[in-house]
């Protein structure tokens, strides 16, 4: 199965994936730590793309206007492609990812982010490279958690 993409009057691209964002594939840990780096350093390097949006069955879009988020989807349109769904997953993965780290305060300590770049915790790379997406492209918190559960930090007992 392909992606068809056409671009729209407004210079941005429109991807129909011909499945739901929840049943794209799972990527190898390997590959989301390696789309992270090519995502940074074309950030780095001022690389913007364009807009884009993710049109999947049953009228779910997802819509990428956010300059990181097109940055680094344009990053991984040239890295691995968005014309199939193992690209759009290994992209939505990627975005999913940054979406968690900046919300979950439960995945403090499974990463660190400097100059140089972003250390995970492999169980992290490893879950966010299979885990479900819901409908719209995120990683739910259950799941995730379920999948981490051994090797999340413990919170202190109280005193």
């Amino acid at each position: 199965m392909t992606v068809t993409t056409t671009e729209l009057p407004s210079g941005a691209l429109r991807h129909e994936i011909g499945i739901a964002a929840a049943a794209l594939p799972a990527v190898s840990p390997n590959a989301l730590e390696i789309a992270w780096e090519v995502a940074r350093a074309a950030a780095e390097a001022g690389l913007w793309g364009p807009a884009r949006l993710l049109a999947f069955p049953g009228g779910v879009e997802i819509v990428l206007t956010d300059a990181d988020a097109a940055s680094w989807a344009e990053a991984m349109s040239r890295h691995s492609g968005l014309d199939s769904p193992s690209g759009v997953a290994l992209c939505l993965r990627l975005l999913a990812l940054v979406e968690l780290l900046g919300r979950a305060a439960w995945t403090r300590g499974m990463f660190t982010i400097g100059a140089e770049g972003a250390e995970f915790h492999p169980a992290l790379l490893a879950a966010a490279a299979r885990a479900p997406l819901d409908a719209t492209g995120r990683f739910e918190d259950a799941p995730m958690r379920a999948m981490l559960s051994r090797t999340l930090p413990r919170a202190d007992p109280p005193a």
